[in-house]
């Protein structure tokens, strides 16, 4: 067996502190599965088995390594030293990896457990997984939160009562029912997070109760809570990757699959449209194969925005949990002024995904509006988290978890 110890002194030195990185271009397909419910969230009751996958298209068998951080309720690092949270290692090489095959695009595909025979986390929070190379360089990483079910969170969303924006946002209220813990000082000891399609880049925060009673918390804001809408997401499926299928408008073989989507037209007036979706995440599947871990082939996917004109001082970006909703080169769609239109090329692994269309202002704020709209209809998935550290503690427990998926007032 190859000596670990040199990458993990590395290890310990060069992810201390870090947001979550962005992946370089060759790493591709990073999902959290919850593997006794088959979903793809990253909010997990504490003690139940998940797992990280993740691709790596330069086909090469490297060593890849993990490492799992305790951080605050605010994603700082947390005071306490590993053993205290983690029986086993913090750091340890992924074991499980395998070669893509019998696909166009050559690929190494790596997962890894938790709970493992070496690594189990024995305290809720939030955690940084980041994952290494052997010489301890930061490769990625992504937030995940686990949780206790000791206090209820009752969660419940309508359209804003603001008369201003009520066609737009969404207002999430909530109480929390803590009879078996002992909170002195709410607005002290309590933190919420509440998060709109389990997406941390939306997540409002500090907000203190407004009620108290015995044993229970009431949230009920009426701007402070308010979510814009957006609109629902657009979608794919390339299960079968050499045909047209929804949305795939021809396939052509070139030194991998070419699938190009039906092109999105830009309406000065918009307006809202229900379609299911699965709020900006991707299934991997394949029709064709057993195993679409590592039997689905990858398809260059060509998006097009069909727009009467470039839209100013602002850029445009393809959206969606493919790339854990970042705002990169890759997917910052580029301008042709002979059509009008904008577009995208991005390769992804066959499966069904969502995506849908934002702007970027210089100010670095990103918008739903100019492109799709914010519509106070749309379905969404509402989380909140409740975090607890009573005086004296060192961490933020999380103590209860809510969830409620709003199916609008139309």
């Amino acid at each position: 067996m190859k000596n670990i110890l040199f990458p993990l002194f590395f290890i310990s030195l060069c992810v201390s502190f870090n947001a979550q990185k962005i992946p370089p271009n060759n790493i591709k397909s990073i999902q959290f599965l919850h593997t006794n419910e088959s979903t793809f969230n990253h909010i997990i009751p504490l003690g139940k088995t998940f797992e990280l996958n993740f691709d790596d298209l330069d086909g090469d068998q490297k060593d890849y390594y993990y490492k799992i951080e305790l951080m605050t309720h605010n994603w700082e690092k947390s005071n306490l030293i590993s053993n205290q949270y983690i029986n086993g290692f913090e750091s340890n090489i992924i074991f499980n990896v395998e070669n893509s095959f019998n696909t166009f695009q050559n690929y190494t595909h790596y997962s890894v457990k938790f709970p493992n025979q070496n690594t189990r986390i024995t305290k809720s929070g939030n955690y940084l997984l980041s994952v290494l190379d052997d010489v301890g360089e930061l490769i990625f990483s992504r937030r995940f939160t686990l949780y206790e079910n000791i206090a209820t969170v009752g969660v419940s969303v309508s359209r804003s009562r603001n008369t201003s924006v009520m066609d737009k946002e969404q207002t999430v209220n909530f109480l929390v029912n803590h009879p078996q813990v002992k909170i002195n000082n709410p607005s002290q000891e309590v933190h919420v997070a509440i998060l709109k399609n389990e997406n941390w880049k939306t997540a409002i925060t500090e907000i203190r109760p407004q009620f108290y009673k015995p044993n229970l918390l009431i949230y009920k804001y009426t701007n402070k809570t308010n979510f814009l809408g957006g609109n629902e997401y657009l979608f794919f499926d390339n299960k079968n990757i050499s045909n047209t299928s929804v949305n795939i408008i021809r396939s052509e073989r070139k030194e991998i699959y070419h699938n190009f989507l039906y092109p999105y037209t830009n309406r000065g007036l918009k307006s809202y449209s229900y379609n299911p979706d699965i709020n900006g995440y991707f299934i991997i599947r394949n029709i064709e194969t057993t195993n679409p871990k590592t039997e689905a082939d990858y398809a260059m996917m060509h998006f097009l925005l069909q727009a009467n004109q470039e839209i100013s001082d602002k850029d445009v970006y393809v959206y969606g949990a493919f790339n854990n909703f970042n705002l990169t080169e890759e997917n910052r769609m580029i301008f042709d002024t002979s059509t009008n239109n904008y577009y995208c090329n991005i390769p992804l692994k066959q499966g069904f995904y969502n995506y849908t269309f934002v702007t970027k202002s210089s100010e670095n704020l990103i918008s739903n509006a100019d492109i799709r709209g914010d519509f106070s209809e749309t379905e969404n998935i509402y989380t909140v988290i409740v975090y607890h550290k009573a005086f004296g503690s060192l961490f933020d427990r999380v103590i209860g978890v809510g969830s409620i998926q709003y199916n609008g007032e139309r």
